[in-house]
């Protein structure tokens, strides 16, 4: 069982006869994704992939009982795409789309409080559940299906960790990336609780960066469920000099808000286990789930 999406899940590519779009496309759908149609403005009615393209998402979700999408619209329009697909009660929006304007994120978050939407992104790589359905474009070649969540803001230490886990002999329940922008959907507490809750994932690796305060409202919702799962976290940004962007628009700490040393103090104390390194994530949890000090 993975969280958030399933065998079930049906998705629809915003934006699919775009460059990325068709090439994400094609992945998706040869990891086994059930991927039914497409939807661009102005090629309604046209075939891609061998699939329906649509005007609109409730065209689609009507249409072939689409129940996901997927966004690969550019910067300046992937708002209105996302609020489309709000406006057509699509219970899961993954977009992987980077650098859309922070104030058109805003009327999104706006939108996404009345809705029945859970959005995943922007700047995400999206979600993985191995051997089920991959949404986005996050590396599949070393997953597997195993009994470990991970929930991440950044891309490439997820694939390192998902490795690690795979070559722990753990494999993956559900892989997420809630996104490395400021404002953002999702977020890694929400996650946290989701694979708190799934009776097929025994244990939750947080990937954390400096920048916000998601890792300390994880380790809020650990001191307050005190869950018997292991939680293993790694921050990453130990060394960053303050007061400067690193790589994700979200990463940013000022001072000491947002500083990894802070974040990992927090959660320390909160019962997480915190990995020394990105090196060994998987093998500390490995000896978490084996009860090992």
């Amino acid at each position: 069982m993975a969280i958030l999406v399933g065998p079930d899940t049906r998705v629809v590519c915003q934006g699919m006869t775009g460059r990325a779009g068709t090439f994400h496309a094609a992945r998706m759908l040869s990891y086994g994704t059930k991927l039914v149609a497409g939807v661009t403005p102005g090629k309604g009615g046209r075939t891609h992939l061998d699939l329906p393209i649509y005007e609109t998402v409730a065209e689609a979700v009507r249409e072939t009982g689409a129940n996901a999408s997927i966004v690969f619209v550019p910067p300046l329009h992937a708002a209105n795409a996302i609020l489309d697909a709000i406006a057509a009660d699509v219970p899961l929006v993954v977009c992987v789309t980077e650098r859309i304007p922070v104030l058109d994120v805003v009327r999104v978050r706006q939108a996404l409080a009345n809705s029945k939407t859970q959005l995943i992104g922007p700047n995400s790589q999206g979600i993985l559940a191995p051997g089920i359905t991959q949404i986005g474009v996050m590396s599949t070649i070393d997953a597997r299906r195993g009994r470990v969540g991970i929930v991440s803001r950044s891309a490439s230490l997820t694939s390192e960790i998902v490795l690690q886990t795979t070559v722990a002999g753990l494999g993956q329940s559900t892989t997420i990336g809630v996104g490395g922008d400021p404002i953002h959907g999702i977020d890694l507490k929400a996650c946290v609780e989701l694979f708190i809750a799934d009776p097929e994932t025994d244990g939750v690796i947080v990937i954390g960066e400096i920048g916000g305060s998601e890792e300390e409202d994880v380790a809020a919702l650990v001191k307050r469920l005190r869950p018997a799962k292991p939680i293993v976290a790694f921050v990453a940004g130990r060394h960053a000099p303050p007061e400067r962007r690193m790589g994700h628009a979200g990463a940013f700490a000022s001072g000491t808000d947002g500083g990894a040393s802070t974040k990992i103090a927090v959660l320390r104390g909160a019962g997480v286990r915190i990995a020394s390194s990105a090196n060994n994530v998987g093998e500390t949890m490995r000896r978490a789930l084996a009860g090992e000090d």
